[in-house]
């Protein structure tokens, strides 16, 4: 970097002030920033930035000038400064010129001085170098960078340019780049891909989510593999990502890996995972083709009926991915009349055999019976009603509980967490006549969900007073709330929505202070 005129005099006394400016462990204020810049201006301060011994002191400090608005404003005129550290050798250099740009678009007011400054100094492509050949510290800079440009109009033209000719080819540096850069540029495009509908469709324009296909179809390396499958899970959060994904060939790549017997389970299951996120949205089934979702239903019940299995986290992967495609209502019904992978759901439900198969199993139940659903939408259509009904008393007929109140009340007598999810359970069935008949019948159900002392924890006492104002809304729209056998039990659940889910019936004993003497020795 271009060295600064220091005379000898003053070097000690602004390095000592550089490492007390560094050391204020906030924010500096912009006044403060002012002063100490009027004393030590930046060239100085630049000139001394690579030197042995003290390069850290003063990095550290420019980075304290650069995380001030004052100080992130004086950047477009030190653009030059920016690009020579991209270049520099060393480390401590090449991140603080990183997180100056990082500094630019956060704390400069002036996006378009900030975006003008990247173009001028041709900053986009040495970023780019620095993602694929820093470390790692410096590639999780260069993303958020490289992002915050992205958010920009201007920005987003220099990263995806109009004409598809720009100084930086994501595809083709890909396929020049070590297995380590590519997962970053995979990193990258999945940062981009949420910034906005236009950087989501460049992306698939310029066919970029082929990068994704190439690193997931060849499996030989466990790790890259993997590596390439939690970048796409963390793609597959965008709301709409499916739109774009199911498009192209990756989800009928992802039922490959999910087939596939020879791959590690890790993977397997996160392809699994990738699937229900993919799936977990209600213009999911418009955007591909019933086979498409057949195929899929039938991966994951091979990989539930496989007695041999003895991978617990496969199978809770599995019931969890059902649950992500039964948070819908289309979801719902597809997974109750296409296929029969709904019966192993139920079945591990109520299975006390294995406790984190049952709880994962319980969390799906609830999803497919509609309680993350709104209330007009939890109910099915006539066929997957009935099916969710013949699911549920097979069940309870083929159990030594017989009756479907029985198996719900077999599950609040669990622990805490499986509590909980049989609370999900209750609240998502009980909108179906059937169920709340079940439900109204057992005495023992309506004790435990009103009783205010049941659950310790914030998350448990939410969930006991969702169940009951669930079942009270059910009967309030049921002919059953007019029978006078169930006055009392209506009376109880009254009593239970108005307290809310943290007033116990205990009234509270008044602390007393008590005296004791003192005990002498």
């Amino acid at each position: 970097m271009e060295r600064g005129a220091a005379a000898p005099g003053e070097l000690g006394a602004m390095l000592r002030a550089a490492a007390d400016f560094a050391s204020y462990p906030g924010v500096h204020g912009d006044d403060t920033v002012r002063q100490f810049l009027e004393q030590f201006p930046l060239p100085k301060l630049f000139g001394e930035a690579d030197v042995p011994g003290v390069d850290e002191t003063v990095t550290e400090c420019l980075d304290k000038v650069f995380s001030s608005r004052y100080g992130a404003s004086l950047l477009p005129s030190y653009g030059a400064f920016i690009q020579a550290g991209l270049l520099a050798n060393s480390k401590i250099i090449r991140k603080l010129a990183c997180k100056a740009v990082l500094h630019l678009f956060d704390k400069a007011e002036d996006n378009a001085a900030a975006v003008e400054t990247v173009v001028q100094h041709n900053l986009y492509p040495l970023l780019i170098n620095c993602l694929t050949e820093g470390d790692e510290e410096i590639a999780a800079i260069v993303l958020d960078a490289i992002k915050r440009l992205a958010e920009t109009p201007k920005g987003s033209d220099i990263i995806f340019p109009p004409n598809g000719e720009g100084s930086v080819q994501l595809d083709k540096l890909a396929a020049q780049s070590s297995s380590m850069a590519r997962i970053r540029i995979l990193s990258l495009i999945a940062k981009l891909f949420t910034v906005s509908s236009y950087t989501a469709t460049a992306i698939r324009d310029l066919n970029l989510l082929s990068i994704f296909e190439v690193e997931i179809k060849d499996r030989r390396d466990m790790l890259k593999t993997l590596s390439a499958l939690e970048v796409l899970y963390e793609l597959v959060e965008h709301p709409h990502s499916n739109i774009f994904l199911l498009k192209t060939n990756l989800f009928q790549l992802i039922i490959d890996v999910i087939n596939d017997s020879s791959a590690d389970s890790i993977i397997r299951s996160r392809a699994a995972l990738i699937s229900g996120r993919l799936l977990s949205s209600a213009d999911a089934f418009t955007a591909i083709d019933q086979s498409c979702v057949t195929n899929l239903l039938l991966a994951i019940e091979k990989i539930l009926k496989m007695e041999e299995n003895q991978n617990t986290d496969e199978i809770e992967s599995a019931l969890e991915t059902l649950g992500l495609i039964g948070t819908t209502s289309q979801g719902a019904q597809v997974l109750l009349t296409l296929s029969n992978v709904t019966r192993h759901v139920v079945e591990s439900s109520f299975d006390r055999q294995g406790r984190g198969r049952q709880l994962a199993a319980l969390h799906a139940f609830g999803s497919i019976c509609g309680v993350d659903r709104p209330e007009d939408q939890r109910k099915l259509d006539g066929q997957a009603e009935e099916c969710l009904k013949r699911l549920v008393y097979t069940m309870a007929g083929n159990s030594p509980k017989l009756t479907p109140s029985a198996l719900l009340l077999s599950v609040l007598q669990q622990d805490p967490d499986i509590r909980i999810a049989g609370y999900r359970v209750i609240s998502g069935l009980v909108v179906r006549e059937w169920c709340l008949r079940e439900v109204c019948s057992n005495s023992e159900i309506i004790r435990l969900v009103t009783d205010p002392t049941m659950e310790t924890t914030k998350l448990g006492m939410d969930a006991r007073y969702d169940c009951c104002v669930a079942i009270s809304k059910a009967l309030s729209s049921s002919h059953l709330l007019h029978e006078p056998s169930l006055s009392g039990l209506i009376g109880k659940l009254n009593d239970a929505v108005r307290r809310g889910p943290y007033l116990s019936e205990r009234k509270g004993v008044e602390a007393r202070p008590v005296v004791v003497p003192e005990e002498r020795f």
